[in-house]
């Protein structure tokens, strides 16, 4: 605590050296403000310290104290406000906007409770409270006094004012109080430094002293309880009722409080408010935070007398959506009923959005009913809904996909109608990470290797340095300290896995991993099938390969039932094939749990092989692929989300290719896929199946897996049995090429080397120039 605080305090110099800059009287920058329900920043200690430069100093004076560091850096609790991808995006943006010198506020919610913590017990995910909070937060300050009030409910008046026109007033039921918390987010070696403020929920008044008095102790504090639950916890199960009630008012309460806290800056320093869209750009990261576009016309209608045409010219230009889905059911849609009982007064603005937008659509395409209901915000479709990602598509100057295939997809799919009446919107962004977090923090070693070769800039231009390793990819020497460092890494994630399972792996076997939310599209079941298929093999007296050892990880939604028993499944393989004699010295199968930011920091590093098996068509873009691959690891995958990009990048010999394309995935589904068929063609997969049907790796229980294997016989929804022979095909490539050794530390390099461009920092450099229209290294140079 004592050392994050003392670090603490020097970002926070330069976080006023760079809000005097950015509030300067003659100050004309536009500031981004990044809305996101999630930001999974990670640990913050060690990649402050990389950031400030401070690394050997705090490493001085902690041995002057007897202390050590890399002691300390791993008492650090993860901090937990975010679920996967697209909170960890979040956080390497804001990274790499401080990086690169964009003035940016990040808005979320301060979740008490993060995404659970994930137990193994039988085999089985089990939940628990993710008490990150606990023992304190050193990075954040508190900022009651800017606190915001947040109504719901309640009614709206309809008046007229002295000139005749409409104005409408909203009478909540309820008020909830909002009360930001700022962590200061550094610039890489930079005078830079932003800004994440998270919203924690509070009653306005918290405690009812008449109630107390007259003993009735729960309605002396009910009030409190009530608020307090809005920012309690990460993604509430939304199956019940209650809790789509909770999601919504999630959503509403960090967007009414972010849109709140920028108009107040803007009056601070005296700007017009028709002037608000020159000023700040909003991006919203999914469709989360998509009521931004009702509420920011709510407040420039109702609260600051706006005309509505005004307020919607600057709404528009304003914000921007990032989708991240091609899964229609991953829209959310919010049902008419719920939504006018939180928030009256919104679902009044959105049918008169709506009403306008349609009026438009007819003048563009007169006689299309048909478009104009698949367009309509208003889901007429039994249940009347809301779609919130046409509310963000209509309310947008700019709608970006995070992938060049995922973009092309949109257009054709999902939203294929908004492209054909706007197509000038649509933009991509392929998603990138941030290599200070992802190699300079997570692999110092290969930091220090390619620092020592190619100097230190690559860590600010990564796409223009990092190719200098190119050339070396062929050196005998350079080859050998490569390897000594996958060695050194695989090594530390060996006695990791020794400490957190209990399971000794053989560190010089390949590493083939696949860590990523546990979901049926991501196909761990693929690789599960590849495993129980080598091992029915070995057990036939097959030629083993190159010893490998496959690594699981990651963490199923609470009511994702598939989800869950694909995990159970991972266990009941890996318990049968690590208790095998024979089999275990050639294969191991491992699943480390609660994977998080923290735990993936050994992890890629330690990757031979990278595991990125989607679907074709159903991943936006996916970052592990890029974390791994500038890691040194291989990739084996399918042309899906920015997989395409990447095998473009590292070349098509440097990538292990399996599985059908996303118009092949169309092409089969549309002409009556049937995956039972290849079931009783193909005599391997067929032992595979009936090998889990059989109870093998369920203590010979029948019934544990028949809904997975059902599942595949009858439905196979993301054609697992489509690919799987081109899978087990390539897999076998990837044993050939790991036995010659010389050639696979030369494709490593290759991949890290021309991965570059998968930096966040060329994302951000995309929005700015492309969606926020700002210019990026206009403040703390130097």
């Amino acid at each position: 605590m004592a050392l994050a605080l003392a670090v603490r305090d020097r970002m926070l110099d330069r976080y006023m050296e760079t809000l005097q800059e950015v509030t300067a009287p003659h100050a004309d920058r536009r500031v981004v403000t990044y809305f996101s329900a999630e930001f999974l920043t990670g640990p913050h200690l060690g990649n402050n310290l990389l950031c400030l430069g401070m690394q050997q100093a705090a490493e001085d004076a902690l041995s002057g104290l007897g202390q050590n560091l890399n002691d300390l850096l791993e008492q650090e609790e993860e901090p937990g406000l975010g679920n996967g991808g697209l909170g960890r995006l979040a956080a390497c943006y804001m990274d790499s906007l401080a990086t690169l010198g964009v003035p940016a506020i990040g808005y979320g919610i301060r979740y008490e409770f993060g995404i659970f913590d994930q137990a193994i017990r039988d085999g089985w995910q089990v939940e628990m409270t993710d008490k990150w909070l606990r023992f304190g937060n050193p990075w954040e300050i508190a900022r009651p006094e800017i606190g915001v009030s947040v109504p719901f409910g309640g009614r709206t008046e309809h008046t007229h004012d002295d000139q005749g026109r409409l104005r409408v007033k909203w009478i909540p039921a309820t008020l909830v109080k909002g009360v930001p918390y700022d962590t200061v987010v550094p610039g890489y070696l930079r005078a830079t430094a932003n800004q994440l403020r998270l919203w924690r929920a509070e009653a306005v008044e918290s405690f009812d002293f008449d109630a107390f008095n007259l003993g009735d102790y729960y309605r002396a504090v009910s009030e409190k309880i009530w608020s307090e639950t809005i920012s309690k916890v990460l993604y509430p199960n939304d199956e019940p009722e209650a809790g789509k009630h909770l999601r919504l008012q999630q959503q509403f309460f960090f967007v009414s409080c972010s849109l709140q806290d920028m108009l107040r800056i803007h009056r601070v320093f005296r700007r017009p408010i028709e002037d608000f869209a020159s000023y700040w750009a909003v991006q919203m990261n999914d469709t989360h935070p998509s009521i931004a576009v009702a509420e920011l016309m709510r407040l420039l209608v109702d609260e600051h007398g706006l005309e509505w045409d005004k307020a919607w010219t600057i709404t528009q230009q304003t914000c921007g959506y990032t989708n991240h889905t091609l899964l229609s059911e991953a829209l959310e849609k919010w049902s008419l009923p719920l939504f006018g009982e939180l928030l009256p007064r919104h679902l009044e603005i959105i049918f008169e959005i709506n009403q306008r937008f349609l009026d438009d659509v007819r003048k563009r395409c007169p006689g299309d009913e048909g478009l104009i209901q698949r367009l309509s915000i208003i889901d007429e479709s039994g249940v009347r809904s809301v779609r919130m990602a046409h509310l963000a598509s209509v309310g947008s100057h700019a709608i970006n996909g995070v992938a060049a295939l995922h973009t092309e997809l949109l257009k054709e799919t999902v939203l294929r109608d908004f492209y054909a009446v706007y197509p000038q919107r649509f933009v991509n962004v392929t998603n990138g990470v941030t290599p200070r977090r992802w190699i300079a923090v997570s692999n110092p070693q290969l930091a220090a290797l390619v620092s020592d070769r190619i100097g230190d800039r690559w860590l600010w231009s990564l796409e223009e340095e990092l190719i200098r390793l190119e050339p070396l990819a062929e050196n005998v020497e350079f080859q050998a300290a490569w390897r000594g460092v996958k060695a050194a890494n695989k090594q530390r994630l060996a006695g990791i896995i020794k400490q957190r399972v209990g399971i000794d792996v053989n560190p010089a076997s390949l590493f083939d991993i696949q860590v990523k939310r546990l979901h049926e599209y991501k196909r761990q079941h693929l690789n599960v099938l590849y495993l129980v298929t080598e091992y029915l093999r070995l057990k036939e007296g097959g030629v083993p390969g190159p010893p490998r050892t496959v690594i699981f990880g990651g963490k199923a939604a609470p009511g994702y039932r598939m989800a869950k028993l694909i995990i159970r499944l991972i266990h009941g393989v890996a318990g049968v094939i690590n208790a095998d004699p024979t089999v275990s010295q050639v294969l191991q199968v491992v699943f480390i749990p609660d994977f998080n930011v923290k735990n993936a920091q050994p992890i890629y590093p330690a990757a031979d092989l990278s595991e990125q098996i989607s679907t074709a068509g159903k991943e936006a873009s996916g970052t592990g692929n890029m974390k791994f691959a500038m890691n040194g690891a291989l990739t084996i995958g399918t042309l899906d989300g920015a997989n395409v990009e990447i095998r473009e990048a590292v070349g098509p010999e440097n990538f292990f290719l399996f599985g059908l394309t996303a118009p092949e995935v169309t092409d089969r589904k549309a002409n009556g896929y049937r995956p039972r068929d290849l079931y009783e063609s193909n005599s391997v997969l067929r032992a595979t199946i009936d090998s889990i049907a059989s109870g093998a790796f369920a203590n010979g229980d029948r019934d544990l897996f028949r809904p997975l294997v059902d599942s595949l016989l009858t439905r196979d929804d993301y054609m697992l049995l489509a690919d799987f022979q081109s899978y087990v095909d390539c897999q076998a490539r990837v044993s050939e090429a790991y036995r010659n050794q010389r050639a696979w530390t030369r494709t490593s390099i290759l991949n890290s080397a021309r991965v570059g461009r998968f930096s966040s920092d060329r994302s951000i450099r995309d929005y700015c120039r492309d969606i926020w229209h700002v210019e990026p290294d206009t403040i703390g140079e130097g």
